[in-house]
Protein backbone atom coordinates (compact mmCIF):
# COMPACT_ATOMS: atom_id res chain seq x y z
CA UNK A 1 0.00 0.00 0.00
CA UNK A 2 1.35 3.20 -1.19
CA UNK A 3 1.48 6.28 1.71
CA UNK A 4 -1.39 8.26 -0.12
CA UNK A 5 -3.66 4.78 -0.04
CA UNK A 6 -3.55 5.72 3.93
CA UNK A 7 -6.71 6.87 5.57
CA UNK A 8 -6.09 6.50 9.05
CA UNK A 9 -2.85 7.09 11.38
CA UNK A 10 -2.03 5.71 14.71
CA UNK A 11 0.03 6.93 17.70
CA UNK A 12 1.28 4.45 20.64
CA UNK A 13 2.56 5.90 23.62
CA UNK A 14 3.32 2.28 25.11
CA UNK A 15 4.45 1.81 28.72
CA UNK A 16 5.32 -1.24 30.95
CA UNK A 17 2.05 -2.72 31.65
CA UNK A 18 -0.44 -1.00 29.16
CA UNK A 19 -0.26 1.25 25.79
CA UNK A 20 -2.11 4.38 25.24
CA UNK A 21 -3.54 4.24 21.25
CA UNK A 22 -5.12 7.16 19.19
CA UNK A 23 -5.87 6.72 15.96
CA UNK A 24 -6.87 10.18 13.31
CA UNK A 25 -8.57 10.02 10.26
CA UNK A 26 -6.20 11.97 6.82
CA UNK A 27 -7.79 15.11 8.51
CA UNK A 28 -6.78 15.52 11.93
CA UNK A 29 -9.97 14.56 13.21
CA UNK A 30 -9.73 12.26 16.06
CA UNK A 31 -11.41 8.72 15.73
CA UNK A 32 -10.28 5.96 18.04
CA UNK A 33 -9.05 7.03 21.57
CA UNK A 34 -8.46 3.15 23.97
CA UNK A 35 -6.16 2.28 26.13
CA UNK A 36 -5.10 -1.67 26.32
CA UNK A 37 -3.34 -3.87 28.87
CA UNK A 38 -0.27 -5.23 27.84
CA UNK A 39 -1.14 -8.87 28.30
CA UNK A 40 -2.80 -11.67 25.78
CA UNK A 41 -6.12 -10.55 25.95
CA UNK A 42 -5.18 -6.71 25.52
CA UNK A 43 -3.40 -7.16 22.60
CA UNK A 44 -6.45 -9.06 21.45
CA UNK A 45 -8.69 -5.71 22.31
CA UNK A 46 -6.46 -4.12 20.19
CA UNK A 47 -6.66 -5.84 17.40
CA UNK A 48 -10.20 -5.76 17.17
CA UNK A 49 -9.98 -2.43 17.38
CA UNK A 50 -8.22 -1.96 14.80
CA UNK A 51 -9.78 -4.51 12.41
CA UNK A 52 -11.68 -1.69 10.83
CA UNK A 53 -8.20 0.13 9.48
CA UNK A 54 -6.40 -2.21 7.79
CA UNK A 55 -2.37 -1.76 7.43
CA UNK A 56 -3.03 0.90 9.85
CA UNK A 57 0.25 3.35 9.85
CA UNK A 58 1.14 3.26 13.96
CA UNK A 59 4.05 5.53 15.26
CA UNK A 60 5.64 4.57 18.72
CA UNK A 61 8.77 5.79 20.38
CA UNK A 62 10.95 2.57 20.01
CA UNK A 63 12.02 0.24 16.27
CA UNK A 64 12.83 -3.21 18.76
CA UNK A 65 11.01 -5.52 21.46
CA UNK A 66 7.85 -7.73 21.67
CA UNK A 67 5.59 -4.33 21.03
CA UNK A 68 6.83 -4.00 17.62
CA UNK A 69 6.61 -7.52 17.05
CA UNK A 70 2.68 -7.40 18.34
CA UNK A 71 2.21 -4.67 15.97
CA UNK A 72 3.61 -5.83 12.79
CA UNK A 73 1.69 -9.56 13.52
CA UNK A 74 -1.19 -7.47 13.62
CA UNK A 75 -0.83 -6.07 10.36
CA UNK A 76 0.22 -2.72 10.91
CA UNK A 77 2.87 -0.65 9.39
CA UNK A 78 5.18 0.56 12.62
CA UNK A 79 7.26 4.04 11.90
CA UNK A 80 10.06 4.47 15.15
CA UNK A 81 9.91 8.35 16.29
CA UNK A 82 13.19 9.19 18.29
CA UNK A 83 12.42 10.44 21.82
CA UNK A 84 13.54 14.02 21.19
CA UNK A 85 11.49 14.03 17.71
CA UNK A 86 8.23 12.52 19.79
CA UNK A 87 9.06 15.35 22.75
CA UNK A 88 8.89 18.45 19.98
CA UNK A 89 5.63 16.96 18.18
CA UNK A 90 4.03 17.01 21.80
CA UNK A 91 5.41 20.32 22.65
CA UNK A 92 3.82 21.82 19.27
CA UNK A 93 0.32 20.25 19.91
CA UNK A 94 0.47 21.70 23.61
CA UNK A 95 2.78 24.30 23.95
CA UNK A 96 1.53 25.18 27.55
CA UNK A 97 3.53 22.05 28.99
CA UNK A 98 0.21 19.48 29.17
CA UNK A 99 1.50 15.92 29.22
CA UNK A 100 -0.68 13.13 29.57
CA UNK A 101 -0.07 9.36 27.96
CA UNK A 102 -3.22 10.02 25.58
CA UNK A 103 -1.71 13.35 24.33
CA UNK A 104 1.67 11.91 23.97
CA UNK A 105 -0.47 8.90 21.53
CA UNK A 106 -2.38 12.19 19.95
CA UNK A 107 1.02 13.73 18.90
CA UNK A 108 2.70 10.68 17.50
CA UNK A 109 -0.87 9.95 15.28
CA UNK A 110 -1.06 13.56 13.91
CA UNK A 111 2.76 13.95 13.37
CA UNK A 112 2.60 10.60 11.10
CA UNK A 113 0.11 11.62 9.31
CA UNK A 114 1.04 15.13 8.29
CA UNK A 115 5.40 14.02 8.24
CA UNK A 116 5.13 10.57 8.00
CA UNK A 117 5.49 10.17 4.02
CA UNK A 118 9.49 10.77 4.62
CA UNK A 119 9.71 8.52 7.89
CA UNK A 120 11.23 4.92 7.28
CA UNK A 121 9.34 1.97 8.89
CA UNK A 122 10.01 -0.75 10.36
CA UNK A 123 11.90 -3.62 7.97
CA UNK A 124 11.31 -7.41 8.42
CA UNK A 125 14.77 -9.14 8.58
CA UNK A 126 15.04 -13.05 8.25
CA UNK A 127 14.67 -15.19 10.93
CA UNK A 128 18.41 -15.48 10.70
CA UNK A 129 19.07 -11.79 11.45
CA UNK A 130 16.79 -11.34 13.99
CA UNK A 131 18.26 -13.42 16.03
CA UNK A 132 21.30 -12.90 15.34
CA UNK A 133 20.42 -9.16 15.63
CA UNK A 134 19.56 -10.08 19.13
CA UNK A 135 22.38 -12.43 19.85
CA UNK A 136 24.91 -10.01 18.69
CA UNK A 137 23.80 -7.38 21.21
CA UNK A 138 22.93 -9.82 24.07
CA UNK A 139 26.66 -10.91 23.66
CA UNK A 140 27.75 -6.59 23.38
CA UNK A 141 25.61 -6.63 26.57
CA UNK A 142 27.41 -9.42 28.81
CA UNK A 143 30.78 -7.86 27.29
CA UNK A 144 30.03 -4.83 28.75
CA UNK A 145 29.09 -5.88 32.26
CA UNK A 146 32.47 -8.50 32.28
CA UNK A 147 34.03 -4.96 31.90
CA UNK A 148 32.25 -3.96 34.73
CA UNK A 149 33.30 -6.81 36.87
CA UNK A 150 36.89 -6.56 36.28
CA UNK A 151 37.23 -3.26 36.89
CA UNK A 152 35.27 -3.80 39.76
CA UNK A 153 37.93 -6.85 40.62
CA UNK A 154 40.86 -3.90 39.87
CA UNK A 155 39.66 -1.81 42.44
CA UNK A 156 39.36 -4.04 45.00
CA UNK A 157 42.82 -5.55 44.68
CA UNK A 158 43.78 -2.15 44.88
CA UNK A 159 42.23 -2.09 48.07
CA UNK A 160 44.18 -4.84 49.75
CA UNK A 161 46.32 -6.84 47.44
CA UNK A 162 48.58 -4.44 44.95
CA UNK A 163 51.24 -7.34 44.54
CA UNK A 164 48.28 -8.95 42.19
CA UNK A 165 47.44 -6.22 39.78
CA UNK A 166 51.45 -5.84 39.58
CA UNK A 167 51.99 -8.96 39.00
CA UNK A 168 49.48 -10.12 36.31
CA UNK A 169 48.50 -6.78 34.46
CA UNK A 170 45.06 -8.00 32.22
CA UNK A 171 42.38 -9.41 34.59
CA UNK A 172 40.34 -10.99 31.61
CA UNK A 173 42.94 -13.32 31.37
CA UNK A 174 41.94 -16.98 33.09
CA UNK A 175 45.32 -17.53 34.55
CA UNK A 176 44.94 -14.13 36.27
CA UNK A 177 41.12 -15.36 37.97
CA UNK A 178 43.28 -18.54 38.74
CA UNK A 179 45.60 -17.25 40.64
CA UNK A 180 43.50 -15.16 42.61
CA UNK A 181 41.07 -18.00 43.78
CA UNK A 182 44.18 -19.96 44.37
CA UNK A 183 46.05 -17.29 46.48
CA UNK A 184 43.16 -15.27 47.73
CA UNK A 185 45.49 -12.81 49.91
CA UNK A 186 48.85 -11.94 50.86
CA UNK A 187 48.98 -14.19 53.32
CA UNK A 188 48.11 -17.07 51.74
CA UNK A 189 50.70 -16.37 49.20
CA UNK A 190 53.45 -15.74 51.00
CA UNK A 191 52.69 -18.91 53.13
CA UNK A 192 52.45 -21.13 49.65
CA UNK A 193 56.11 -20.71 48.97
CA UNK A 194 58.26 -20.00 46.13
CA UNK A 195 58.12 -24.15 45.45
CA UNK A 196 54.63 -23.71 45.04
CA UNK A 197 54.40 -20.61 43.01
CA UNK A 198 57.00 -21.90 40.53
CA UNK A 199 54.71 -24.95 39.94
CA UNK A 200 51.58 -23.18 39.91
CA UNK A 201 52.77 -20.92 36.85
CA UNK A 202 54.02 -24.13 35.13
CA UNK A 203 50.95 -25.54 35.10
CA UNK A 204 49.36 -22.83 34.29
CA UNK A 205 51.70 -22.48 30.83
CA UNK A 206 53.06 -19.45 31.94
CA UNK A 207 56.24 -20.10 30.97
CA UNK A 208 58.39 -16.34 30.14
CA UNK A 209 61.40 -16.98 31.90
CA UNK A 210 62.25 -13.11 32.74
CA UNK A 211 58.59 -12.26 33.34
CA UNK A 212 58.13 -15.14 35.99
CA UNK A 213 61.24 -14.02 37.62
CA UNK A 214 59.63 -10.63 38.16
CA UNK A 215 56.03 -12.58 39.16
CA UNK A 216 58.21 -14.38 41.63
CA UNK A 217 60.02 -11.27 43.42
CA UNK A 218 56.25 -9.46 42.96
CA UNK A 219 54.89 -12.54 45.05
CA UNK A 220 57.97 -12.39 47.19
CA UNK A 221 56.94 -9.09 48.68
CA UNK A 222 53.10 -9.27 48.49
CA UNK A 223 52.97 -8.83 52.29
CA UNK A 224 55.16 -5.86 52.57
CA UNK A 225 52.25 -3.63 51.14
CA UNK A 226 48.46 -5.30 52.11
CA UNK A 227 45.40 -4.56 53.60
CA UNK A 228 45.04 -5.11 57.10
CA UNK A 229 43.24 -7.91 58.54
CA UNK A 230 39.35 -7.53 58.80
CA UNK A 231 39.84 -5.72 55.28
CA UNK A 232 41.68 -8.55 53.97
CA UNK A 233 39.07 -10.78 55.11
CA UNK A 234 36.51 -9.00 53.50
CA UNK A 235 38.00 -7.94 50.44
CA UNK A 236 39.25 -11.62 49.77
CA UNK A 237 35.66 -12.80 49.88
CA UNK A 238 34.59 -9.87 47.22
CA UNK A 239 37.33 -10.66 44.89
CA UNK A 240 36.83 -14.50 45.03
CA UNK A 241 33.06 -13.82 44.90
CA UNK A 242 33.76 -11.29 41.12
CA UNK A 243 35.65 -14.05 40.22
CA UNK A 244 33.26 -16.84 39.84
CA UNK A 245 30.63 -14.17 38.43
CA UNK A 246 33.45 -13.69 35.97
CA UNK A 247 34.28 -17.32 35.27
CA UNK A 248 30.53 -18.00 34.69
CA UNK A 249 30.10 -15.38 32.83
CA UNK A 250 32.88 -16.25 30.40
CA UNK A 251 31.46 -19.42 29.82
CA UNK A 252 28.35 -17.93 29.08
CA UNK A 253 29.91 -15.38 26.14
CA UNK A 254 31.62 -18.77 24.58
CA UNK A 255 28.08 -20.10 24.40
CA UNK A 256 26.89 -16.99 22.82
CA UNK A 257 29.30 -16.81 20.40
CA UNK A 258 29.53 -20.57 19.61
CA UNK A 259 25.78 -19.76 18.15
CA UNK A 260 26.20 -16.25 16.65
CA UNK A 261 29.05 -18.43 14.62
CA UNK A 262 26.72 -20.93 13.62
CA UNK A 263 23.75 -18.69 12.71
CA UNK A 264 26.67 -16.76 10.39
CA UNK A 265 27.64 -19.47 9.23
CA UNK A 266 24.42 -20.25 7.41
CA UNK A 267 23.35 -17.10 5.90
CA UNK A 268 23.37 -16.58 2.21
CA UNK A 269 25.35 -13.10 2.84
CA UNK A 270 28.23 -14.57 5.68
CA UNK A 271 31.03 -14.88 2.07
CA UNK A 272 29.78 -10.86 1.70
CA UNK A 273 31.11 -9.80 4.86
CA UNK A 274 33.49 -11.85 5.91
CA UNK A 275 35.58 -10.71 2.48
CA UNK A 276 35.70 -7.67 3.90
CA UNK A 277 40.25 -7.19 5.16
CA UNK A 278 40.24 -7.20 8.79
CA UNK A 279 36.92 -7.71 10.82
CA UNK A 280 36.84 -11.48 11.44
CA UNK A 281 33.94 -13.54 12.07
CA UNK A 282 33.11 -11.26 15.51
CA UNK A 283 32.71 -8.05 13.65
CA UNK A 284 31.54 -9.02 10.66
CA UNK A 285 28.60 -11.21 12.25
CA UNK A 286 27.79 -7.77 14.02
CA UNK A 287 27.98 -6.13 10.70
CA UNK A 288 25.42 -8.30 8.93
CA UNK A 289 23.41 -8.68 12.16
CA UNK A 290 22.58 -4.36 12.19
CA UNK A 291 22.62 -4.15 8.43
CA UNK A 292 20.70 -6.68 7.68
CA UNK A 293 18.93 -8.51 4.29
CA UNK A 294 16.68 -6.73 3.02
CA UNK A 295 17.72 -4.83 0.15
CA UNK A 296 15.28 -2.47 -0.45
CA UNK A 297 15.82 -1.37 3.26
CA UNK A 298 18.55 1.03 1.83
CA UNK A 299 18.25 2.62 -1.53
CA UNK A 300 21.11 4.31 -1.66
CA UNK A 301 24.87 4.50 0.10
CA UNK A 302 24.24 7.25 1.56
CA UNK A 303 20.94 6.15 3.36
CA UNK A 304 23.13 3.46 4.95
CA UNK A 305 25.96 6.09 6.12
CA UNK A 306 23.17 8.23 7.95
CA UNK A 307 21.54 4.56 9.40
CA UNK A 308 24.76 3.73 10.52
CA UNK A 309 26.39 6.92 12.05
CA UNK A 310 29.35 6.85 10.15
CA UNK A 311 28.09 10.32 7.76
CA UNK A 312 28.32 13.70 9.90
CA UNK A 313 25.47 16.10 10.35
CA UNK A 314 25.50 19.39 9.09
CA UNK A 315 24.79 21.98 11.38
CA UNK A 316 24.55 25.60 9.71
CA UNK A 317 23.51 28.61 11.84
CA UNK A 318 23.04 32.20 10.12
CA UNK A 319 26.29 33.14 12.15
CA UNK A 320 28.60 30.91 10.53
CA UNK A 321 26.24 31.31 7.04
CA UNK A 322 28.12 29.23 4.33
CA UNK A 323 30.31 27.35 6.88
CA UNK A 324 28.44 24.55 8.53
CA UNK A 325 29.82 22.91 10.85
CA UNK A 326 29.89 19.12 10.60
CA UNK A 327 28.52 17.14 13.84
CA UNK A 328 29.27 13.47 14.86
CA UNK A 329 25.44 11.86 14.02
CA UNK A 330 23.52 11.13 17.40
CA UNK A 331 20.77 9.87 15.83
CA UNK A 332 21.71 6.11 14.10
CA UNK A 333 21.59 2.63 14.84
CA UNK A 334 24.38 2.79 17.79
CA UNK A 335 24.81 -0.61 17.47
CA UNK A 336 26.16 -0.40 13.92
CA UNK A 337 28.00 2.67 14.50
CA UNK A 338 30.42 0.52 17.32
CA UNK A 339 30.80 -2.44 14.38
CA UNK A 340 31.86 0.12 11.92
CA UNK A 341 34.16 1.95 14.81
CA UNK A 342 36.12 -1.50 15.37
CA UNK A 343 35.96 -2.49 11.50
CA UNK A 344 37.66 0.26 10.50
CA UNK A 345 40.11 0.42 13.06
CA UNK A 346 41.02 -3.41 12.15
CA UNK A 347 41.30 -2.72 8.27
CA UNK A 348 44.13 -0.15 8.96
CA UNK A 349 46.13 -3.23 9.87
CA UNK A 350 45.40 -5.30 6.44
CA UNK A 351 43.95 -2.71 3.57
CA UNK A 352 46.75 -0.53 2.61
CA UNK A 353 44.43 2.47 1.30
CA UNK A 354 42.86 2.46 4.81
CA UNK A 355 45.76 3.05 6.69
CA UNK A 356 46.82 5.87 4.11
CA UNK A 357 43.57 7.04 4.32
CA UNK A 358 43.35 6.92 8.33
CA UNK A 359 46.86 8.67 8.49
CA UNK A 360 45.90 11.35 6.13
CA UNK A 361 43.02 12.27 8.32
CA UNK A 362 45.02 12.41 11.25
CA UNK A 363 47.67 14.35 9.67
CA UNK A 364 44.85 16.79 8.71
CA UNK A 365 44.67 17.40 12.96
CA UNK A 366 41.47 14.62 13.18
CA UNK A 367 41.63 12.75 16.76
CA UNK A 368 41.55 9.19 16.53
CA UNK A 369 38.23 8.45 16.54
CA UNK A 370 36.95 11.15 14.02
CA UNK A 371 39.69 9.26 11.79
CA UNK A 372 38.33 6.34 12.16
CA UNK A 373 34.27 7.16 12.05
CA UNK A 374 35.67 8.90 8.26
CA UNK A 375 37.20 5.86 7.16
CA UNK A 376 34.36 4.00 8.03
CA UNK A 377 32.16 6.36 5.96
CA UNK A 378 34.08 5.28 2.71
CA UNK A 379 33.73 1.49 4.23
CA UNK A 380 29.70 1.93 4.40
CA UNK A 381 29.78 3.34 0.82
CA UNK A 382 31.64 0.23 -0.44
CA UNK A 383 30.05 -2.71 1.72
CA UNK A 384 26.31 -1.04 0.39
CA UNK A 385 27.73 -1.82 -3.21
CA UNK A 386 29.10 -4.92 -1.65
CA UNK A 387 25.39 -5.71 -0.26
CA UNK A 388 23.02 -4.89 -3.22
CA UNK A 389 25.20 -6.81 -5.71
CA UNK A 390 25.81 -9.82 -3.29
CA UNK A 391 29.43 -9.57 -4.30
CA UNK A 392 32.73 -10.60 -2.15
CA UNK A 393 35.44 -7.71 -1.40
CA UNK A 394 37.78 -7.86 -4.44
CA UNK A 395 41.03 -5.29 -3.25
CA UNK A 396 41.95 -5.10 -7.09
CA UNK A 397 38.70 -4.26 -8.46
CA UNK A 398 38.56 -1.53 -5.88
CA UNK A 399 41.96 -0.07 -6.82
CA UNK A 400 40.97 -0.31 -10.66
CA UNK A 401 38.07 1.84 -9.56
CA UNK A 402 40.46 3.91 -7.26
CA UNK A 403 42.08 4.60 -10.51
CA UNK A 404 39.31 5.66 -12.77
CA UNK A 405 38.10 7.93 -10.18
CA UNK A 406 41.40 9.76 -9.66
CA UNK A 407 41.51 9.15 -6.04
CA UNK A 408 44.07 11.12 -3.75
CA UNK A 409 44.73 8.04 -1.74
CA UNK A 410 46.49 6.54 -4.68
CA UNK A 411 48.77 9.50 -4.95
CA UNK A 412 50.14 8.61 -1.53
CA UNK A 413 50.46 4.95 -1.74
CA UNK A 414 54.32 3.71 -2.07
CA UNK A 415 54.94 2.92 -5.30
CA UNK A 416 54.69 -1.11 -6.17
CA UNK A 417 58.40 -0.70 -8.33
Amino acid sequence: MSWTDHTHFAGLDWAADHHDVAIVDAHGAVMEEFAFAHTAEGWRTFADKIAPYPSLPVAIETSQGLIVERLLAAGCTVYPVQPVAAKSYRERKKPSGVKTNQIDAWALADALRVDGQQWRSVHCDSAIVQELRLLCRGEVALIEQRTALVNQLIDTLKDYYPAALEAFDDLTAACAWAFIKRFPTPQALAKAGKQCWERWLRNHRLYSDKLNAKRLEIFAQATQLCGSEPRTSAKSLLATSLVDVLTILEKQLKTFRKRIEDLFAQHPDADIFSSLPGPGQKIASRLLAEIGDDRSRFSSAEAMQCYGGTAPANHQTGKRGRNPNARMRRACNKDLRAAMHWFADLSIQQSPWARIYYKQKRAEGKTHVCALRCLGNRWMKILWTMWQTRTAYDPELHQRNQIEHGSWVLTLMPSSS
